[in-house]
């Protein structure tokens, strides 16, 4: 890299920790010696201000599903954005984006657009609580359902409460919050009855990642809580910002076989571009009729940038093509390739660490395995996790230093992941 690259990629970045919290916009947590400023993306490859070339393995933390600059998204936004950029209205794109969406999702006879994932499972739960004249909350240990107090609490662990007590994050949970949240471990289908059934009489809603970060579901956990939220009354929320359109095109609802009262959208569907989606039955989705707006289990949901027809222009673009025949067993097979190409470097490297994961996503932990939840990951050396992605950092893959998941996108082939394999070997050859 020529001299001036590198010193016009250091200025950039030391410029970002001037003006963002740790030089980011959020959870990246890389030191100041290794921060980027990215200029541009194409299929599975990022360049900085320099012009330096990433792998990337985030995939804008898993919103650009078929990679970037996908000809199609592109298209479709080129050809709105001289229309009309926002309306706050239903406009034709969003319409649609609704119709096909209900079409598509098992749970979906309604829905409403946001800007986020966050909006998204935020909406769900404040319908929950409206819904059902109860305030509490079960989400399960390790689960992230975005940037609020439920979507956070319990996400990291440090002191492994005793179940269901709550372990806020940070500072900004009120005690009221605390006093109605419950928590249970994933894949413990006997827990999690026992607690939905000791505490149905407060409980609004349970809020699942059905991919759990990226640990799958044992079979039958799944059907086990599915079934106790229907004998206690207590709605189920699916958490499909995640899984939505990158599992299959009805999502983990397709995978698993379970089908919630609400679910939440987002990352996949937007290619991209910002866009949430909430959904579920006519008859809690009618809570946020504005007509309703004297009754007391009105909810109030209104969104600025919430289905605008560029990003709706860009998600029918999305649909268009996850709908194609080959697209998930293809994308499934190359998440496969690289997840058993992970196993095997790390059994060559002799490291005690087990690889998770469901179609397109990855992750490595550093445990002998098998893991069943969030509380047996961080029993593991999550500080090497943490070496190992700085490692690859350091190498030329774009990613997320905290450890946690892989994405995997269209654009990502055979050649592609084996590069990042020979990287990865590299990487843990230089961690202790």
């Amino acid at each position: 890299m020529e001299m001036r690259a590198v010193f016009e990629s250091r200025d950039a970045a030391d410029r970002s920790w001037r003006v963002f919290p740790a030089g980011s916009n959020g959870e990246y947590g890389l030191p100041q010696e290794l921060s980027v400023v990215l200029r541009r993306g194409d299929g599975c490859r990022v360049w900085d201000v320099s012009g330096r070339e990433f792998l990337d393995f985030t995939m804008g933390w898993g919103s650009v599903l078929l990679g970037h600059g996908h000809s199609g998204v592109t298209a479709a936004v080129i050809g709105q954005a001289p229309l009309g950029s926002n309306f706050a209205h239903v406009n034709e794109h969003s319409l649609r984006l609704a119709e096909r969406l209900v079409e598509i999702s098992p749970a979906c006879e309604q829905v409403r657009f946001c800007a986020s994932g966050t909006e998204a499972t935020m909406h769900c739960l404040r319908l929950a609580r409206a819904f059902r004249r109860r305030a509490g909350i079960l989400k399960f240990e390790g689960a992230y359902h975005g940037s609020h107090d439920v979507g956070t609490t319990s996400l990291f662990g440090r002191e492994f409460r005793r179940f269901p007590e709550p372990e806020p994050l940070g500072g900004s949970m009120p005690v009221g919050e605390q006093q109605v949240m419950r928590v249970a471990p994933f894949n413990d289908a006997e827990t999690a009855a026992d607690l939905i059934a000791a505490h149905a009489e407060d409980l609004a809603a349970v809020i699942c990642e059905p991919l759990h970060r990226c640990l799958p579901p044992e079979p039958g956990f799944l059907q086990a809580v599915r079934e106790a939220c229907t004998r206690h009354g207590v709605l189920l929320i699916f958490d499909e910002v995640v899984t939505g359109f990158r599992l299959a095109l009805g999502g983990a609802q397709e995978r698993y076989g379970v089908v919630p009262d609400l679910v939440a959208y987002g990352k996949a569907i937007g290619g991209g571009y910002p866009l949430g989606v909430y959904g579920g039955r006519t008859s809690i989705m009618a809570l946020v009729e504005e007509q309703r707006i004297a009754d007391s289990d009105y909810v109030w949901t209104a969104s600025t940038v919430g289905g605008n027809p560029v990003s709706s222009a860009a998600a029918l673009a999305v649909l268009d093509a996850v709908s194609e025949p080959d697209f998930y067993p293809d994308l499934h097979a190359m998440g496969e390739f690289l997840r058993e190409g992970m196993r095997r470097v790390l059994a060559d490297a002799g490291r005690a660490a087990c690889v998770i994961g469901d179609g397109p996503l990855a992750q490595v932990v550093f445990r002998p395995g098998p893991v069943r939840n969030s509380r047996e990951i961080w029993q593991g050396d999550p500080g090497a996790g943490r070496r190992m992605m700085l490692g690859l950092f350091e190498r030329g893959v774009f990613l997320n230093p905290m450890g946690t998941k892989l994405y995997l996108s269209a654009a990502h082939d055979r050649e592609a992941c084996e590069d990042f394999l020979e990287r990865f070997a590299d990487a843990l050859a230089g961690i202790s």
